[in-house]
């Protein structure tokens, strides 16, 4: 009875000195308040730690797994974004000339959006009415039975097969073979070969082998220039071509304006429209002769 007495002497005076606000902090020992007080640690690490997580996210770009309705907002404005764009209906057909047109402009209006792949994909078939629609159904059941990634390669695959037939691909790798500047300007050469070469991937398929074939077509006055050229990238034979372009354009008007008749002054890339024989040499290429011209008939080029 002492020892009880005692206890609850002792309880009795801890009460008072703490002068509790509510019984259930009177009922509260000495030793509870340790364990609360390490429960709001726990708490607070693991608020502090969902706040950091938030805003990685947010830097990143993500968006909470628990927020299905901000996913579909971004998902509309994506498609806004797109349709701004005016992008054309496709209906199918058998005419290549109108599905490569349909197809070029979605690659121009992909290439200013920089979608994802599957993103892409989807827009693009959202563009799709009648036989393009019930064509693209019995292709879209097939990629998912057999697990075909939505990339856009594989739908630029499907969709040649089905409206770029083989006859249409044989004729345009035919033209890519042929293609020279000619009456062009550089641009537009430029423009004609990245638009042809996808049909004759063979002839292109290294940095090298893209840039001989585009220096092959060009005209003698500027792969004379582009001979003792460092060019590395595509890009290097490119600017350096326009640069010889312009420089030579320049000249040929000065020369024609000190002789007092502008007639005289020659278009861009008039000079050597005639196909032109190649064989490998400085620079990639080296000209040997236009056609219908012997060897004899003009000068040798410059670094033989």
């Amino acid at each position: 009875m002492n020892r009880r007495g005692h206890e609850r002497g002792r309880g009795h005076g801890i009460r008072q000195s703490c002068t509790p606000e509510t019984g259930e902090e009177s009922e509260t020992g000495p030793n509870q308040n340790p364990r609360n007080e390490e429960g709001d640690q726990v708490v607070t690490v693991i608020n502090r730690m969902t706040d950091i997580l938030e805003r990685l996210a947010e830097r990143q770009g993500l968006e909470p797994v628990d927020q299905p309705r901000n996913q579909e907002r971004c998902e509309d404005k994506a498609l806004e974004r797109f349709l701004k764009f005016a992008p054309p209906k496709f209906h199918g057909g058998s005419n290549p000339e109108i599905a490569e047109t349909w197809f070029e402009r979605m690659v121009d209006i992909f290439a200013a959006l920089d979608y994802t792949d599957e993103r892409q994909v989807n827009f693009a078939v959202f563009q799709f009415e009648r036989a393009a629609r019930s064509w693209w159904n019995i292709v879209s059941t097939k990629w998912e039975r057999e697990q075909i990634p939505w990339t856009w390669i594989n739908f630029e695959r499907e969709f040649n097969v089905k409206f770029l037939p083989p006859i249409i691909q044989e004729k345009r790798e035919d033209d890519f073979i042929k293609l020279k500047l000619g009456l062009l300007s550089v641009a537009e050469y430029e423009e004609q070969f990245t638009k042809l070469f996808k049909f004759a991937p063979e002839l292109v398929l290294t940095e090298r082998k893209r840039i001989k074939k585009f220096i092959q077509g060009l005209n003698v006055e500027i792969q004379e220039s582009l001979a003792a050229a460092q060019i590395t990238t595509f890009t290097d034979v490119l600017d350096k071509a326009q640069r010889v372009e312009n420089a030579k354009s320049q000249s040929r008007t000065f020369h024609a304006r000190k002789r007092g008749n502008p007639n005289d002054i020659p278009k861009p890339s008039e000079k050597s429209t005639q196909p032109l024989n190649m064989e490998k040499g400085i620079g990639g290429v080296k000209v040997l002769e236009k056609s219908g011209e012997t060897p004899s008939s003009k000068a040798p080029p410059k670094g033989n």
